[in-house]
């Protein structure tokens, strides 16, 4: 028998969501309201059409800076079972998706989410979306600050907010501690990064660096900074100004060239960096004014963790020298998943989460381990939990707790670790099963015995909207239509040499075209070639450039463009997770990318 969700009095705000999304959804099944209206509404509220069409939705859960509850993991357990597919899906913005609820459900689904303090409110649509940051804020060696109550902040205030609601555009808000930029600041709207300044008086302040204007899709863009310091009581005035910005010039009339990015391009970086500080400096004459430090940054403190004497910091990202070697399974996940050196006293360790999809199960099991552990948990940007404020002393119960729900794979940072969006499984969008691919390059890197290699990221999107982050990952994917023999076929588009870090973004290159059949042995030959080549410590991109670039490795792959004919290989103009033959079936974009 299901659990019953924890009955909790809903917030004000959020009843008021779901009462007005009744009275919609009543219109709209009565054919009061048109199509495009409820469309529209429906994004604004979470709630995403799929490619089966009728009355199937996704509904897309916000997690702010991958904060969860263990009452919400629950939660997240009991809706996946009552509502969904009995599981549901880390994405890599930190939310966390259900396919294939009723749309009828919809508002009972939301009110047993808001019971815990989720919404679904902002989460699609040309609105200001999840706010992500680094998983580790708060427990990272190297921060600065602990973003998480400026992320806090940030989300509160623009939750409702009225210049939020219907954007040229969507806009996306990232935040990390430190220059290494694990929460991915620099293909963001607005990317924020915590540094610090000297002082005259030979002390520091710490604050912040703001970078504007970044963006992945089909157009990939790196932020650029917008000046060289925004000191703590003017962050938040600061993000605002950059939104209204957006709002006043970003285009109405292309969705294609809406985003902050094509202002940016349009105009020029000093042009926009001029309008945005223009209108932070007379925000204060507005209602809406954020400035100083928010209530709840002074609430909870934002003072970083800190390395503790003697400490030797190892976080999550680090590069894996080569690969780990055999031997006891709790020493191998402990040498890739966990993170020690914290003044606190903590450490923290990753719960793998293959291909981002959680039961409900494990939903349960996971918020019992958190109340077990007196933990915190997160959600990373790479489709996994984290564990924090644990002491070395509770590594062992962890990991066997993990074990016993599926989830103690050494995969954090590892090859073996591959990011997909929910590709042609659900999205409008898609033309290729990403997440087919993905499963399959995975088990294809385990037969290799190459699935341990650290230091490369592999990650699948099934379009070129980079939901699964393709440009930025080392080895990255995204879906084609290819057309061989006369017969439409799935293929993928190969880059190489994506990262992001140090507040840079390098996209990967385009290296070749592959049928999908291929693209996991053109991994295994990639990761393997890096394995055997690179140099003690040597990162992908460092390898990649002594390599010759992606184009030289590609012709290594060349003959893996190779299409043999329908009756030949039957499987190649069938994609993964089908059983008929392929058809690239895209239909009306709705958000065009998480």
């Amino acid at each position: 028998m299901t659990p019953a969700i924890l009955t909790r009095d809903i917030a004000p705000d959020l009843e008021e969501d779901i009462v007005k999304f009744e009275k919609v959804l009543a219109s709209y099944l009565a054919g009061e309201l048109s199509e495009d209206e409820f469309r529209l509404f429906r994004l604004n509220n979470g709630v995403y059409g799929q490619r089966q069409g009728g009355r199937n939705q996704m509904v897309r859960l916000k997690a702010p800076y991958g904060s969860v509850t263990p009452e919400q993991l629950e939660a997240l357990g009991d809706i996946s079972e009552r509502y969904s597919r009995g599981w549901g899906h880390l994405t890599t913005r930190q939310n966390v998706q259900f396919h294939f609820v009723q749309l009828e459900r919809v508002p009972e689904m939301l009110r047993d989410a808001a019971r815990v303090g989720l919404t679904s409110r902002e989460a699609c649509g040309d609105t200001v979306r999840n706010v992500t940051g680094c998983h580790l804020a708060g427990a990272c060696p190297y921060e600065v600050l602990d973003i998480s109550p400026w992320a806090e902040a940030t989300f509160r205030h623009f939750l409702h907010h009225p210049y939020a609601q219907r954007l040229p555009r969507k806009f996306k808000v990232n935040f990390s501690g430190c220059i290494t930029d694990c929460g991915q600041a620099m293909f963001n709207d607005v990317g924020v990064v915590a540094v610090s300044r000297p002082r005259p008086d030979g002390t520091t302040e710490a604050g912040f660096r703001v970078f504007i204007g970044g963006g992945l899709g089909a157009n990939p863009r790196a932020a650029q900074a917008l000046e060289e310091f925004t000191p703590r009581e003017e962050l938040l005035a600061t993000i605002e100004a950059v939104l209204r910005t957006f709002d006043h010039y970003g285009n109405r009339d292309n969705k294609l060239r809406a985003r902050l990015k094509w202002v940016l391009d349009a105009i020029g970086p000093d042009e926009l960096r001029r309008r945005v500080l223009r209108e932070r400096k007379y925000l204060l004459a507005s209602s809406s004014w954020p400035g100083g430090v928010p209530a709840v940054v002074e609430e909870l403190g934002d003072a970083p963790a800190g390395v503790g004497p003697g400490a030797v910091p190892s976080p999550v990202g680090s590069p894996v020298t080569l690969r780990l070697g055999a031997g006891d399974p709790y020493r191998r996940w402990e040498q890739a998943n966990v993170v020690v050196g914290v003044a606190k006293g903590t450490v923290s360790a990753i719960a793998y989460a293959r291909l981002g999809d959680v039961t409900a199960a494990q939903f349960r099991q996971l918020a019992a381990v958190q109340r077990e552990l007196g933990a915190t948990v997160r959600i990373t940007n790479r489709q996994n939990f984290v564990f924090r404020d644990l002491t070395s002393e509770q590594l062992p119960l962890l990991y066997q707790r993990l074990e016993a729900m599926g989830m103690a794979e050494p995969g954090a940072e590892l090859a073996r670790d591959v990011v997909s969006c929910p590709g042609a499984d659900t999205c409008n969008l898609a033309v290729t099963q990403s997440r087919g691919l993905a499963d399959e390059i995975g088990r294809a890197l385990e037969v290799a015995g190459l699935a341990d290699v650290g230091g490369v990221r592999v990650n699948v999107s099934g379009c070129t909207n980079s939901c699964g982050q393709h440009h930025v990952a080392d080895i990255g994917f995204h879906g084609v239509e290819r057309r061989v023999h006369g017969r439409p076929a799935p293929g993928y588009q190969l880059l190489l040499g994506g990262h992001v870090g140090r507040t840079e973004a390098e996209f990967a290159q385009r290296a070749l075209r592959l049928p999908a059949r291929a693209c996991a042995e053109a991994t295994v030959r990639v990761v393997g070639r890096f394995a055997d080549e690179r140099e003690a410590g040597e990162d992908f991109t460092s390898w990649l450039d002594r390599a010759g670039g992606a184009k030289s490795v590609a012709a290594g792959l060349a003959d893996l463009d190779d299409w043999p004919s329908p009756e030949e290989r039957p499987d190649f103009y069938i994609d993964f997770d089908e059983t008929g033959p392929y058809v690239a079936e895209v239909g009306v974009g709705e958000c065009a990318g998480a």
